[in-house]
């Protein structure tokens, strides 16, 4: 049978599948315009953020540390840039061990480079660059970019690194700065949640976007402790890059703010001074202005080059400090803990006048021991030293006075005394890590023991406490600090390393030095007069211990030897040449000066030295020396600007602009005083540069060709951050030429002597 189209129903099912088509393909757009509406409209803000993200690249512009100067101007930490070649594991080909084979066929690569390479390697994330050579010449640079092409992931990059100019000298108080760890960063976490829940205080310093891009900071000394100074804020830019990461164009820029400058309260070339007759010893030697608590010499023996360790120290360099019978990483003032010995006298004294137990007339004939429960304590001088009244007892240092002395005073009546004067007490000094040393009491010894029968206080134990040794315990830095609040009369002025901040850019200073922190209460002037005189008598009395060494001082002085035992004797003769080294006596010192208005206070000891009259008091003596007598002549041959040298540098065809002479011009010209070998300075003055001509003078004194430092510009900003500071001694030719780029490109630099 024949079956034939219906044309309209043939229509009919044609019209109904246009329609679902038409409906399903609506439909469809539909749903791409609520989609394109929810990413165009309420989506916009969200994916135009994310396209500008791919577009646009920020890269953090890491701050200028600041610098780092002594109380006269002289650079004790400085910045200069230099090329560096870095490797990032994650984006290398093959084994990293081969490429760093290769890499050494084109920049030499030594073996300390390697360790220290495998070291940072270490402590840093594969895709963090790591590297491997410091500090490339011009010619390495050029000779790794002609074959880049070779070693993918490997790349030169421009650092800022950190120089010490005068390595070891001062090295515990500066410190040194380092590769950010990871402990670092959780610090770094750590301060940056406390600041950011503070908004009212809120620093944008201690943000930890702050350190994007830093690779460095502060480990110990005043680098770390003023690290949020030091570090600067750091700035950004806004770079449109391609698909592939390529920067096609900058399209914004937020400078980076440098970071401030330091001027420590260290006298650098007391403190040169004060290392000199440190060398070959151990010990440490502290001296502090009493009337401000400026800390004018901060010396540890033996000292370290923080310079090792600003690239990353080598293992074995590494191995060679921190095995080292010396200790020299070890921080002494700050952190060594010895006991005071008959330094502790004076101190002894005055608890007994302000606690009424002696006067200073009482006195008793010497019979050279003191017996108690049993226990024969004996004089340093064995058949006694005749009649000794408090006085005396200082100016021959005896001690029987100070035995019976402590038995009647007490332990706990000591402690209470002493802690007004810092001992056993942390200063507050303004870097990390000060050991707080032991002041005894019967409380401390049931804190530090945890037997029974150990925490019990035996009265024979307080006997030694009186001579300063038992479990007296006590830092060359808490010691310097009591002599500093005796010399200014019971006037407590807190120690600090920094004396003031400067801004870089605007130079505005803000001092760090406090206002006085209290007073010694319970001792009367009277009282403290009594214990100054018998302390000068120590120096210029024919009977006091120091007699021999500061009989002929040109300047009046107080001071006090000691004697420390390393371990006991055990009723056996002392006999030191018989001893090893380490096992003979400490030797220390305590002195203010001058006796009538003192400007400065040292503490100091030589460990396992001897005698204190005999190993500590030269050193003591060769500080004040040049302090009084050596810094006072140069100070004045500088101000009468003898022999002096001119510098004039011609700018007239100077391809350097001259305003921009003008402004290096307003930056006040520092002429630091350079340190010689024999413990001297040579003077140098300056003249402010004049902007108002084309030609710029700087005069400075006669050298007779030993050197002297480089001048700098005291802002930051003044001197391009290329620049590599010129060597710390050289001669004055090569100084005056080479402070500043802008010189260099003068056209003549001539020097004439005036006379």
């Amino acid at each position: 049978m024949t079956e034939f189209n219906n044309p309209g129903q043939m229509l009919a099912c044609f019209r109904l599948r246009i329609i679902a088509s038409g409906i399903f393909v609506l439909a469809c757009f539909i749903l791409l315009g609520c989609r394109f509406l929810y990413l165009q409209v309420w989506k916009h803000d969200k994916y135009s953020l994310q396209a500008d993200e791919n577009r646009i690249s920020i890269v953090p512009i890491t701050p200028n540390r600041g610098m780092i100067f002594d109380r006269n101007g002289i650079v004790l930490a400085k910045n200069y840039s230099a090329y560096t070649l870095e490797i990032t594991p994650s984006k290398i080909n093959g084994s990293l061990d081969n490429l760093i084979e290769q890499l050494s066929s084109v920049v030499t690569i030594d073996v300390r480079d390697r360790r220290r390479f495998k070291k940072l390697q270490e402590d840093s994330k594969n895709f963090e660059s790591v590297p491997i050579r410091t500090q490339l010449s011009d010619e390495e640079v050029a000779r790794f970019t002609g074959q880049r092409y070779r070693f993918p992931g490997v790349e030169v990059r421009a650092r800022l690194f950190r120089q010490y100019p005068l390595g070891t000298s001062a090295a515990h108080v500066i410190g040194y700065i380092g590769r950010i760890s990871q402990r670092d960063k959780e610090r770094i976490d750590t301060v940056s949640a406390k600041n950011d829940s503070n908004p009212a205080h809120y620093n944008p310093r201690l943000d930890r976007n702050n350190y994007n891009g830093t690779d460095y900071i502060g480990k110990i000394g005043v680098e770390q402790s003023y690290e949020t100074e030091l570090h600067g804020i750091t700035g950004f830019e806004e770079v449109e890059v391609t698909a592939g990461g390529r920067p096609v164009r900058t399209l914004s820029r937020t400078q980076a703010a440098p970071g401030n400058n330091l001027r420590l309260s260290l006298d650098i070339g007391l403190q040169k001074i004060a290392e000199q007759a440190f060398l070959g010893k151990r010990g440490a030697l502290v001296a502090i202005e009493p009337a401000t608590g400026d800390v004018l010499v901060f010396v540890s023996s033996p000292s370290f080059d923080p310079n090792m360790f600003v690239d990353g120290i080598d293992q074995l360099a590494w191995n060679r400090l921190n095995t080292s019978p010396d200790h020299p990483l070890l921080n002494r003032p700050l952190c060594g803990t010895y006991a005071p010995g008959s330094t502790y006298k004076p101190f002894m004294a005055l608890a007994a006048l302000a606690e009424h137990k002696r006067t200073p007339t009482w006195g008793f004939q010497d019979q050279g021991s003191y017996k108690f429960g049993g226990h024969v304590f004996h004089n340093d001088v064995l058949q006694g030293q005749g009649w000794v009244d408090m006085h005396r007892s200082i100016v021959v240092s005896n001690d029987t006075y100070y035995y019976m002395l402590a038995h009647d005073l007490g332990v706990n009546t000591i402690a209470n005394f002493m802690k007004q004067w810092g001992f056993g007490q942390r200063t507050g000094i303004d870097v990390e890590g000060e050991a707080r040393g032991v002041l005894p009491s019967t409380d401390w010894k049931k804190r530090a023991y945890h037997r029974i029968e150990q925490q019990r206080w035996y009265e024979g134990e307080t006997i030694s406490l009186g001579i300063g040794q038992g479990y007296n315990s006590y830092t060359i830095l808490q010691l310097a600090h009591a002599v500093a609040t005796l010399a200014n009369n019971g006037v407590i002025m807190k120690p600090h390393l920094v004396k003031d901040i400067e801004k870089p850019i605007t130079r505005e200073c803000r001092l760090t030095s406090s206002k006085p922190s209290g007073r010694i209460q319970g001792i009367t002037q009277t009282d403290i007069n009594v214990i100054k005189y018998a302390m000068k008598s120590v120096m210029d009395s024919p009977a006091g211990t120091a007699h021999k060494i500061f009989s002929n001082a040109p300047y009046t002085s107080a001071g006090k030897t000691g004697t420390v035992q390393v371990f006991s004797l055990q009723g056996q003769k002392y006999r030191a040449h018989a001893l090893s080294e380490h096992l003979r006596d400490h030797a220390l010192f305590i002195a203010f000066a001058p006796v009538e208005q003192p400007k400065i206070a040292i503490a100091l000891i030589v460990e396992n030295g001897g005698w204190g009259g005999q190993a500590a008091s030269p050193i003591a003596r060769t500080v004040l020396d040049y302090y009084f007598i050596d810094r006072v002549k140069l100070d004045s041959k500088a101000t009468t600007s003898i022999a002096m040298k001119t510098s004039t540098i011609d700018l007239r065809s100077a391809q350097t602009p001259i305003q921009d002479i003008s402004n290096l011009a307003k930056a006040e010209v520092v002429m630091a005083k350079s340190v010689l070998a024999n413990s001297a300075y040579k003077s140098i003055s300056s003249k402010p540069l004049q902007s108002n001509s084309s030609t710029v003078s700087v005069s400075v004194s006669d050298l007779s060709n030993i050197g002297t430092m480089v001048p700098y510009a005291s802002s930051n900003n003044m001197l391009p951050a290329t620049q590599q500071t010129p060597p710390l001694y050289q001669p004055l030719e090569n100084t005056l030429p080479a402070m500043s780029d802008r010189f260099r490109s003068a056209k003549s630099v001539t020097h004439s002597v005036v006379y």
